[in-house]
């Protein structure tokens, strides 16, 4: 098989839908060096990210909402020999569940009624060393999250569905 027809055959893979995650923690964070802020609903801001959180202070950019799913905080955990790792220490704005975030790194997909869309990976930083401790970045690593824009904005509440847009065309490898 030559590479044009592997690339097709991959593309093709990624038409099947897989079923809808679920958004199970929000937080924000109103400035810089301060923790995370627990929320059961927030404003999602287009073009900026969550209403109160410091990343909305400017708009545009490809950093505007992290997300990090919720069956990869037992993993972090299992790897630092913890019990449990709070969603807050990961200095995440959503953890989400049911869904690969993988799959939205680079398309479109909805949180409850707005529309984002996935610009990378969310690699974890030394700062995640400093809220887990000794070993948190390397526990992490692969277990980052993505990061979104806001295209349309609007409330968010937890148990909201979290899926692919349905209006998007075709989706990149």
């Amino acid at each position: 098989m030559d590479y044009g027809q592997e690339q097709r055959r991959l593309r093709s893979l990624l038409t099947h839908r897989i079923a809808p995650g679920e958004l199970v923690w929000i937080g924000v964070r109103p400035a810089r060096g301060v923790p995370m802020r627990e929320c059961s609903e927030a404003t999602l801001l287009t073009q900026r990210g969550l209403e109160g959180d410091v990343a909305s202070e400017r708009e545009g950019g490809k950093r505007q909402v992290s997300l990090i799913q919720a069956e990869h905080l037992p993993v972090i955990a299992a790897l630092l020999q913890r019990e449990q790792i709070a969603p807050e220490l990961m200095r995440r704005n959503l953890v989400v569940r049911g869904i690969n975030l993988l799959a939205l790194r680079s398309v479109r997909f909805r949180v409850g009624a707005t529309i984002l869309e996935g610009t990378g990976t969310c690699d974890p930083c030394s700062k995640l060393e400093r809220a887990l401790g000794k070993g948190g970045y390397n526990a992490s690593r692969g277990h980052g999250g993505i990061l979104a824009r806001v295209l349309e904005g609007g409330p968010i509440l937890l148990g909201d569905a979290v899926d692919f847009d349905p209006d998007q065309q075709s989706l990149p490898l």
